[in-house]
């Protein structure tokens, strides 16, 4: 037994002996570079490529087999063009695994590699005769063992062309270093490189760390404690920094050389830019003509922990064409400083890629929301109906029906463009208290600034629509039956009609907007048969005018604030009211009491028990710069004729009015004195709305009564005087 393995070992070692002289024999005398032109001109007949050495070629044999090339270029197909260029290239075997058919390579390292790829219009690129597919069986003998100590590749660019869409990228200073590359080894990789592009515009550096491990067997992959860094910038993002970390693993399955399907699944695996996502893909199957999800959850968190965003497609299955979801899913949930929201949007998907047409067909959107500007007042909704989109012609059409803060809403909304979209909206609502959602009064300081109106975002509004509202409350003003059909385009906001019913009456006419600068709002409204007490009291707590009839309105306001708008009104205000009162005066009763106020003037505040009636008041009013001037009032009563002229200045908040009041001479016997009757005394109104005083100038009734006695003995000394001449010429005459 000693023997056989003395000199089996002696066997060994003359074979190896042997060997060594062979390699020390062929690496002394054999030059590979005699074979350049062989080489060149195999390549030129069975590739149609040029293939150019440029430099040495440098073997070794012991105790490793590999080849040291110099700078090599290879041509297009068919061309002297180009193709791809290498500045250096190095391989190197383990020779002794080679005798048990396993494949040990030392080193790969490359340098200076530089390859252009190119798609053409007709989907071939310009490396299908380099990827040929092979029919010929392989062989179960061949190699089966693949094992790499390192792999270095340094200063790569890539180049990518597809001439069909105009798309092109690069990828440059691509740099790849490798722990040991093996079957079932864990393996450490770092990689960096540039990535610049057109199609999405981008321009990136990356850095990857992380380790591999494969089974060639099994076409499993799997990438552990990956940390990737990617810095720079895409789309409309200039300074964009991207961190990801996790664990993913990939499992293909291979027809010969062709990518038959593809499994991913990746747990844990986070990025963060201005915002962090993560990834849960268990089961992610994708084939040449089928793909499919058992669970797929994307999670995004924005803002340092304060939008959350989380999309479920538990069972995606689809191909290249299409594809459906039963039942996806998306929640959103926001917290910021001042309001909080949380949206779930649930629907089966389906959709085809070929199209870009989706189509979500039974929608339902909930919403909950909270706003400090809104105390304790949330905003619930639930709403359901469908939509579909249609990428290629960028269009989406939704049709909802539901709850909505707190109303019935049936709205139709479609969407014509992306980039810039233009909103279409047909929407019925039952009733709407937008009071419950406007931030409430407060009383505002003395040194507090106004705060001026923020109009910004109707500059890029593009809409047409109708908007109905069954009931509608809002600026605690009350309304039934409204319509408004709006038209907005680049910060011009028309509403025509504006038309509803309220308080006893109907409204109709238009409303405009211009976002400039400096805001503009013009109104040309028309009140009839309106109850005028319940509207102004209900508008702006004002409890001065009663009755029944018309109002037209035509005016204009420019400003950045309600104070600079009411001081810049300009327009024009009619009345036509009937059956009525003013209140905080009695006109006629103050008359009938002038008796011992005669030669005075009396002032007496507001009193809210006493009011002067009207059977009819007509007045017309001419803004300009927030004053309203008026010198055409006319209201009249049994008792009473008031006709007036003067300026309530809406800017300011006050008013300044000469009226003049005349008592009908049917006063006698209602109480009134004769002395008074049929005379005219001048009442002025003056001071802020607040506070209004009425100031009753019984001087001029004096003189008035002594200029209306004068005028009467001079009627009778006429009347006497015609008596007497008429008698006498009867005498004569007799």
């Amino acid at each position: 037994m000693n023997k056989i393995v003395k000199y089996g070992l002696l066997g060994a070692g003359a074979v190896v002996g042997v060997a060594v002289a062979v390699a020390v024999y062929l690496a002394a005398t054999f030059n590979p570079n005699d074979y350049k032109d062989y080489i060149i001109q195999t390549v030129k007949n069975k590739k149609q490529r040029t293939l150019h050495l440029d430099g040495d070629i440098k073997l070794m044999f012991f105790p490793r087999i590999g080849a040291n090339l110099g700078r090599l270029s290879l041509s297009e197909y068919k061309s002297d063009q180009q193709f791809a260029s290498v500045d250096s290239a190095r391989v190197s075997l383990e020779l002794l695994p080679l005798l048990s058919k396993q494949v040990v390579v030392d080193e790969v390292a490359v340098s200076g590699l530089t390859a252009n790829l190119i798609k053409y219009k007709d989907g071939t690129t310009n490396i299908d005769d380099l990827l040929g597919r092979d029919d010929k069986p392989r062989d179960s003998n061949q190699l089966v063992n693949f094992d790499i100590a390192s792999v270095s590749i340094k200063k790569t660019s890539l180049n990518y062309r597809d001439e069909g869409t105009g798309a092109q990228y690069a990828v440059h200073d691509l740099n790849l270093k490798t722990g040991r590359i093996a079957n079932g080894v864990p393996g450490k990789i770092d990689l960096s490189a540039g990535v610049q592009g057109n199609q999405p515009k981008l321009d990136i550096n990356t850095q990857l760390v992380t380790t591999l491990t494969f089974d060639l067997d099994r076409q499993f992959y799997q990438m552990a404690d990956m940390d990737l860094q990617v810095s720079g910038s895409a789309l409309d993002n200039s300074n964009l920094k991207i961190t990801a970390g996790g664990d993913a693993s990939v499992n293909l399955s291979t027809q010969e050389y062709g990518m038959n399907k593809f499994e991913l699944n990746a747990k844990g695996v986070k990025a963060s830019a201005p915002f962090e996502v993560a990834l849960d893909a268990p089961a992610l199957s994708m084939t040449k003509d089928k793909f499919s999800a058992e669970h797929l959850k994307l999670n995004a968190n924005l803002d340092s922990g304060n939008i959350v965003a989380a999309v479920s497609l538990p069972d995606l299955s689809g191909n290249a064409q299409s594809f459906k979801v039963s039942s996806l899913a998306l929640d959103l949930d926001v917290q910021l400083p001042d309001q909080t929201f949380k949206v779930k949007l649930a629907s089966p998907l389906s959709g085809n890629f070929e199209t870009r047409q989706f189509n979500l067909s039974n929608l339902t959107v909930a919403v909950n929301a909270l706003f400090d500007k809104l105390p304790g007042k949330p905003v619930n909704s639930e709403m359901k109906g469908s939509m579909q989109v249609d990428g290629t012609r960028q269009t989406v059409q939704a049709n909802l029906a539901g709850g909505l803060l707190q109303s019935q809403v049936v709205a139709k909304i479609g969407v014509k463009g992306f980039s810039s979209p233009s909103i279409q909206f047909d929407v019925d609502v039952d009733q709407f208290d937008a009071d419950l959602y406007l931030p409430k009064k407060t009383g505002a300081k003395a040194n507090q600034p106004e705060q001026p109106f923020d109009l910004s975002a109707l500059r890029a509004l593009n809409l047409e629509g109708s908007l109905r509202i069954g009931k509608l409350k809002v600026a605690n003003i009350k309304s039934s039956g409204v319509r408004l059909d709006v038209k907005a385009h680049k910060g011009q906001v028309n509403v025509s009609p504006l038309s509803a019913n309220l308080y006893q009456g109907s409204m109709k006419g238009t409303l405009a907007v211009n976002a400039a600068a400096v805001p503009v709002i013009t109104v040309d409204q028309k009140l009839s048969g309106v109850d005028v007490a319940a509207l102004t009291q209900d508008a702006a707590n004002f409890d001065t005018l009663e009755g029944r009839g018309n109002v037209a309105m035509n005016l204009s306001m420019r400003g950045n604030t309600v104070s600079a708008m009411k001081k810049a009104m300009n327009g024009n205000l009619s009345l036509n009211l009937n059956d009525g009162a003013i209140k905080g005066i009695n006109v006629a009763k103050s008359l009938r009491d002038a008796q011992g106020m005669l030669g005075r003037a009396q002032t007496q505040a507001a009193n809210q028990s006493e009011k002067t009636d009207f059977s009819e008041l007509r007045a017309s009013f001419k803004i300009n710069n927030g004053v309203a001037h008026n010198d055409d009032l006319s209201m009249k009563s049994p008792l009473l004729r008031v006709a007036g002229a003067g300026d309530i200045d809406i800017g300011q908040s006050r008013m300044n009015y000469l009226a003049r009041a005349t008592l009908a001479k049917t006063l006698e016997g209602q109480g009134g004195r004769d002395n008074v009757a049929g005379i005219t005394v001048p009442v002025r109104v003056s001071g802020p709305f607040a506070d209004l005083k009425y100031t009753l100038d019984f001087g001029a009734l004096v003189n008035e009564a002594a200029r209306q006695k004068v005028e009467a003995a001079k009627q009778e000394i006429k009347t006497k005087a015609q008596d007497q001449l008429k008698n006498s010429l009867k005498g004569l005459f007799r």
